[in-house]
């Protein structure tokens, strides 16, 4: 695998250290520009997959019912309280009052229902379509009160609530969100230049405004880890949230200019397979294909070593985890020899679909030299991230693909029909349930325990590690995320020292 190397020569470095950086900071000290490596299909989460959409228009253009925040904890946003049910399947909310839409409509609860069975509808591409479907009714009981009643019991309910795929939307602007975004947020779209950047423009109108900081928040789109570095030792861009910047990082540690986060994670960094084509609809080639991948070699190769091997769609820290690495580990000869049990005859090519991040190009080569030894063939292609949405995602033409799982409560597209990577397992489905309708907290951790293992067992996946994320920015841009439970670029929280 070929290495970028990210240093720079002296003259330059002098260049750089010497830039009038005070000046800079005080000039921006009502403005931030972030880095993204992808740039979204479109700017309305409820219409497409991609996290991007959420990393520029969650909180910033549109809000939610809660909110999650860096540690986790879900807290009032566009609803001031609510009320559970004892048996925690009825949530009333208070909605606040005086919020409206950019466009001067009202927020209030017919707006909330609107958005909640409109993410439940026939026509919806929300994908968590399934978390609004299992919502009995949703009832406007007042201007600002909603009452919704879930069919089932979810533990987490108002943690999805807070999540990008739960906005709440105002009617008339649905139809052009992707566009032209309307939300009850601080930030209102001021410009889209397509390939290069999105700029957020503070909404004066906003119910609190005097509480925001950034008059302008810039996002700019850079993919190659190199220009990534180079743009923020320029000065180009102020914060870059998840910059692939690991063989950099002593050079941002020992540069006063800058601060580094290391932030954990609930994504799952997988090397998805089509479980129904063949001959990966065979547990045996499935396994093969686990157990021929070195999961340590691929942290190293893949994210320079900021990763945590996993053995199912789960990871260390989140409620009912246990270590499932055990259950297909490295071990090349079981390899060899499950395809041989397969009747499989070697070489067995198959497609690894590689979408443009660096974690999937960069890993994408370990993995085919490791599959390489067992006799699999795997043919690279790379493809751009619109690509990878319609032809994998959208019409599940692949065989494998790496790709990161980054939503912290995702077990349920295991049991969602028409998902992309076609896993089916009524076993799986039962459990699922029982899960959702389990109120005591032990009773869910063993059975989530329960549906870990039976995910590694099936090798529904080549499941590969949890990543760590990585952030660099400026010294005094205050308010970035410590941890990121989910992604969001949370601007109305960060302010310059």
């Amino acid at each position: 695998m070929k290495r970028r190397d990210f240093a720079i020569n002296s003259v330059a470095a002098a260049s750089l250290a010497s830039l009038p950086l005070a000046a800079l900071a005080q000039k921006r000290k009502d403005a931030v520009a972030l880095a993204m490596t992808l740039e979204p299909p479109g700017l309305d989460p409820t219409a497409g997959a991609a996290s991007a959409i959420a990393e520029i228009v969650h909180y910033n253009i549109f809000e939610t019912l809660t909110k999650i925040n860096s540690d986790g904890v879900v807290t009032p946003l566009l609803a001031e309280s609510w009320e559970v049910s004892p048996d925690l399947k009825t949530y009333t909310f208070k909605l606040r009052r005086g919020v409206k839409f950019q466009n001067g409509e009202p927020f209030n609860a017919a707006a909330v229902k609107f958005s909640f069975e409109r993410a439940a509808g026939e026509k919806s591409t929300n994908k968590d379509k399934r978390t609004f479907a299992s919502m009995e009714s949703v009832a406007a009981v007042d201007d600002h009160t909603v009452v919704v009643i879930n069919k089932e019991l979810n533990p987490d309910f108002l943690f999805l609530m807070g999540q990008a795929t739960a906005i709440i939307v105002e009617p008339k602007s649905v139809d052009t969100n992707a566009t032209k975004p309307v939300g009850t947020g601080p930030y209102k779209l001021e410009t889209w230049s397509k390939g290069a950047s999105v700029t957020l423009a503070k909404w004066p109108e906003y119910r609190s405004a005097a509480s925001i900081k950034m008059n302008k928040a810039t996002f700019r789109f850079i993919s190659d880890p190199a220009a990534q570095v180079a743009a923020l030792l320029s000065g180009d861009v102020d914060a870059f949230p998840r910059v692939a910047a690991a063989r950099s990082l002593d050079q941002f540690k020992s540069d006063p200019r800058f601060q580094v986060i290391i932030s954990g994670s609930r994504a799952k960094t997988i090397v998805a397979l089509n479980n129904k084509k063949k001959p990966l609809d065979d547990v045996r080639v499935r396994r093969a294909i686990a157990a021929a991948i070195d999961r340590k070699a691929v942290i190293q190769g893949a994210a320079d070593g900021f990763g945590v091997p996993i053995g199912s769609h789960y990871v260390p820290g989140a409620f009912g985890f246990v270590d499932t690495t055990a259950i297909n580990p490295f071990n090349p000869d079981k390899a060899k020899a499950l395809l041989a049990e397969a009747g499989i005859k070697t070489p067995l090519e198959l497609s690894l679909i590689l979408p443009p991040v660096p974690y999937a190009r960069q890993g994408g080569e370990v993995i085919a030299a490791q599959l390489a030894k067992v006799g699999i063939v795997a043919k690279l292609q790379n493809v751009e991230w619109a690509q990878w949405l319609s032809g994998v995602y959208g019409n599940k033409n692949y065989d494998m693909t790496i790709i990161s799982h980054v939503e912290p409560f995702d077990l349920g597209n295991f049991a969602k029909p028409g998902y992309y990577w076609n896993y089916e397992s009524a076993k799986f489905n039962e459990l699922y349930n029982q899960i959702n309708n389990a109120p005591r907290a032990a009773d869910r951790a063993k059975l989530l325990g329960d549906a870990q293992r039976l995910l590694a067992n099936d090798a529904a996946h080549a499941f590969l590690y949890q990543p760590q994320w990585i952030t660099v920015a400026r010294k005094g841009l205050r308010g970035l995320w410590k941890d990121m439970p989910i992604f969001v670029n949370d601007v109305g929280a960060l302010s310059w020292s």
